[in-house]
């Protein structure tokens, strides 16, 4: 029998709204998630679009409540699952309430940003930029601000800075969020923090060990069934396929004498404990799926389609 939620009925004045996080691959749009909402939900790595879906996730304050969406990084795909990825990254910016347009404030304003700001231009709904990583700016960091700058102005766009990392000028974010959002009511319990249901959230906590362990050789090759959660007394037991598309690819993730498999199993399974806040045996198997990105049967099979 499925889970009931009672959603309590909002106070007088509470706001509440959907923000779409978008930006570029790699702009810190999941560690900023995360940050927000205060616990990890959205993967994170150096590896470029590490985000596949669009995640939800849930602030809720006294007097309001802020759902962020985060996308896929916007890029030019170059096979049918980054065709989805982006489709599915534009359709977020025209279901939202409020956009967050999150820049790289480590580089100037390039043309990837520009043509994002191109797509936002033709949406009616309030945008703000987001300077992130100020943590890590280098000396020439106002030639970097000033790039933005003009950017938001030519759209009269509002800017705030900040650090997802470490959580430098989040609250005023947060505020500044809070503000651009219309008088409405609870739409999740207070204290969900998202709508992904637990298997999701496994399947990507394998998927970004494997994404932190080999990097280059392997990443956007991978994706993750969860095949079976089996909850006991005392162990949850769960049951992952990880599939790749070259037996090469496979070799890669079992590792000599399964040292990798084992190095992926053991983090990944540390990283589910704190998800469910219980003991779990995690067993992990490889398949090979030739060229599964580029068949569009494949690719809703492992979950992945563009969003209504």
């Amino acid at each position: 029998m499925a889970e009931e939620f009672i959603i309590p009925q909002a106070p007088a004045n509470f706001k509440s709204g959907f923000i779409g996080i978008i930006g570029r691959p790699n702009v810190g749009k999941s560690t900023l998630m995360n940050q927000l909402i205060g616990q990890k939900i959205a993967i994170t790595s150096p590896v470029a679009q590490t985000t596949r879906n669009r995640l939800r996730g849930i602030l809720t304050r006294e007097k309001a409540q802020l759902i962020f969406v985060d996308t896929p990084g916007i890029h030019k795909p170059h096979h049918p699952l980054g065709e989805v990825l982006v489709q599915n990254a534009k359709i977020a910016i025209t279901s939202v309430d409020v956009v967050l347009f999150v820049v790289d404030g480590t580089a100037v304003c390039g043309g990837g940003d520009r043509f994002i700001a191109d797509l936002l231009t033709k949406c009616e709904i309030p945008v703000i930029m987001g300077i992130n990583k100020i943590d890590q700016q280098p000396a020439e960091a106002e030639k970097i601000d000033e790039s933005y700058r003009e950017l938001a102005q030519e759209n009269q766009w509002q800017i705030v800075k900040f650090s997802a990392l470490e959580n430098q000028g989040i609250l005023e974010l947060e505020d500044l969020l809070i503000e651009q959002l219309e008088t409405g009511p609870l739409y999740y319990p207070p204290d969900l923090v998202t709508d992904q249901p637990e298997r999701f959230i496994m399947g990507e906590l394998i998927r970004e060990q494997i994404l932190l362990l080999t990097r280059e050789e392997v990443p956007h090759s991978v994706a993750i069934a969860i095949d079976l959660v089996e909850e006991n007394p005392t162990i949850t037991r769960v049951v992952a396929t990880i599939n790749v598309e070259r037996d090469s690819q496979k070799g890669i993730l079992i590792g000599k004498g399964g040292t990798m498999l084992k190095s992926i199993g053991t983090v990944a399974r540390q990283q589910i404990q704190k998800l469910i806040a219980g003991k779990v045996h995690l067993e992990l198997f490889v398949k090979v799926q030739p060229k599964w990105r580029h068949s569009r049967l494949r690719l809703a099979e492992l979950g992945y389609r563009v969003e209504e």
